[in-house]
């Protein structure tokens, strides 16, 4: 196989991929077969199969179905100084969440303020929410629809603190009492939440703490958009761990088809998206059934929820029991996250390409650390791989520099078997063993070099380190596409010259005119593609082309040199 085929078959794979990454939106990952799980109506109430056979739990989920209690709610702040909470009182949920050192936008001097990306959020359209409560079987209980009461409107982190909490406390004229805290830590994304129930009745109260994502699907966009966003080749969905199944994941088309229903024992569930995530964290030592539904699968905006349903705990009168769990809300960090909780690092998402992105992400970061700039990082990345594959390389490009040489010589070939393919592919074989070349030599680097720029491609669509990351000049996000399409040409130009140094004598006509285009069309798909990628494979083919134009001339002079010895 020679340059030229080594290309189409670059192509070919890069089309296949293209194709795999929707498949595998819909249909990687399926969560194992489980009972179905009840789907809720417009208000959530649940159907008669919604308890967990098998666990402690109590008869029935939460059911929103149930009248609000009277009163008035109120929204409530925390905030620390990487995130704003806002918490309303009907419930106690969290309904709104800014991360407030990723600005929705690129920071330039054009544009130097861009509000802080709102990840949880109470409009209907992005409508997304972190919920938590308690159910009881044989008294009161406050679930997430229930009113509480904040004493402050604003808690903030202060100079010198550590930590900062806001309390909202629920009251039953039975005597039982509920105590809501939430804790934030300096320069964490971690919020820790205690569910104090204590039961001031004549009976024992016994319930269950559950804790719930609920959601709305992404807004529906136009095709140019889905293909040039990319937000949108990201997975949108759930995800969750356990010890013994690993990460899995359900896409919201699927939550009606493959609904989650299962008890994990050290896991987390969690609701992804692009560069952003929220993960519910139970203690690690506890049995949680965790459980998918659609709410209001028929309107036209239905909402998708996921579970972490706790076990069973009993209160004697007089005393009090806490239920504690952690949510995180934020970005995906690599490198800190298995730190919060086992598994939590694989909701960037890299997918079959893990073993490959990870490494690159991580050596991306140590060449960031000695650059202090992600683009030429992934200069450095390139003059890397380019080392460690120059014996690979060498061989390709000398074997191509040779087999540049014998066109004149297959150009007769093709003229004297004309037609017949099979003696013309025979006599260029002979040709080829007599002057020791080996055309397949061209096909290893690619085969190694191809996975590379899908993890790279994976590593740059998802990580967050990556977002908004400047280079020089006109590019302010190497995660997006270059707004100049500057490298897309660069890129093109880079291939249209590689092309012209490839041997085409004995080529099949429409291979040949396929050739032509394909640098043009592939500096159209490079025109979307990230401009880090871009710029990765643009810097990546001008150093294979200077590399091929040396090893040329290195030819073309030892075969001078050996013709003035044989004369």
């Amino acid at each position: 196989m020679n340059q030229t085929r080594t290309l189409l078959f670059f192509a070919l794979m890069f089309v296949a991929y293209l194709l795999w990454t929707e498949w595998e939106k819909d249909y990687v990952h399926p969560p194992a077969p489980a009972a179905p799980a009840a789907q809720v109506d417009a208000a959530g109430k649940p159907g008669a199969d919604a308890s967990i056979p098998g666990s402690t739990a109590p008869a029935a989920v939460p059911n929103e179905n149930a009248p609000p209690a009277e009163g008035k709610a109120e929204l409530v702040t925390l905030s620390n100084d990487v995130l704003r909470l806002t918490i309303d009182t009907r419930g106690g949920s969290i309904v709104r969440s800014e991360l407030l050192y990723y600005p929705t936008n690129p920071v330039t001097r054009k544009d130097p303020v861009s509000p802080p990306v709102r990840l949880l959020d109470d409009e209907g359209a992005h409508f997304f929410a972190a919920q938590d409560g308690l159910v009881s079987s044989n008294g009161a209980a406050p679930d997430h629809r229930a009113l509480f009461h904040a004493e402050k409107t604003e808690t903030t982190l202060a100079d010198g603190q550590k930590s900062v909490s806001l309390d909202l406390t629920w009251t039953d004229p039975s005597g039982v009492k509920v105590v809501k805290r939430y804790t934030l830590k300096r320069m964490d994304y971690v919020v820790d939440l205690d569910q104090r129930v204590e039961n001031g009745s004549t009976a024992v109260w016994t319930g269950n703490a559950y804790h719930q994502l609920q959601r709305v699907a992404n807004e529906k966009v136009n095709w140019f958009k889905a293909y040039t966003d990319p937000a949108q080749h990201s997975f949108f969905g759930a995800a969750w761990y356990s010890p013994d199944t690993k990460f899995e994941t359900l896409p919201l088309v699927d939550f009606a088809k493959k609904p989650l229903n299962r008890a994990i024992t050290g896991g987390w569930v969690s609701m992804l998206q692009h560069y952003f995530f929220v993960a519910w964290i139970p203690p690690a030592e506890q049995s949680v059934t965790y459980s998918s539904a659609v709410v209001d699968p028929n309107s036209a905006t239905p909402r998708y929820l996921v579970r972490a349903f706790g076990p069973a705990m009993q209160v004697a009168p007089g005393q009090s029991v806490d239920s504690v769990a952690r949510l995180y809300i934020g970005p995906k960090l690599q490198g800190t996250l298995d730190a919060i909780a086992p598994g939590l690092e694989l909701t960037s998402n890299y997918g079959w390409f893990t073993i490959i992105a990870q490494p690159l992400h991580w050596l991306l970061s140590q060449l960031h650390a000695i650059s202090g700039n992600w683009g030429v990082a992934i200069i450095l990345l390139v003059l890397l791989i380019k080392a460690a594959l120059f014996k690979l390389t060498d061989a390709q490009f000398r074997s191509g520099a040779r087999m540049r040489k014998l066109q004149p010589r297959i150009a007769a070939l093709k003229e004297r078997y004309g037609d017949d393919r099979m003696k013309m592919q025979q006599a260029t074989m002979e040709l080829y063993k007599k002057e020791k070349i080996n055309p397949m030599a061209g096909c290893l680097p690619i085969l190694i070099t191809f996975p590379i720029f899908i993890g790279l491609l994976r590593v740059l669509s998802e990580s967050i380190e990556l977002r908004h990351a400047p280079f020089f000049g006109w590019i302010h996000d190497l995660s997006a596409p270059d707004p100049f399409y500057v490298l897309p040409v660069l890129y093109f130009l880079v291939t249209l010259l590689t092309q012209r140094m490839m041997p085409t004598a004995g080529m099949d006509p429409t291979q040949a005119k396929m050739m032509k285009v394909m640098p043009l069309i592939f500096g159209v798909f490079f025109a979307f593609f990230p401009s880090g990628l871009v710029l990765y494979w643009t810097v990546n083919g001008a150093t294979s082309l200077l590399q091929q134009w040396w090893i040329n001339r290195s030819v073309e002079r030892a075969d001078a040199v050996a013709k003035i010895t044989k004369a």
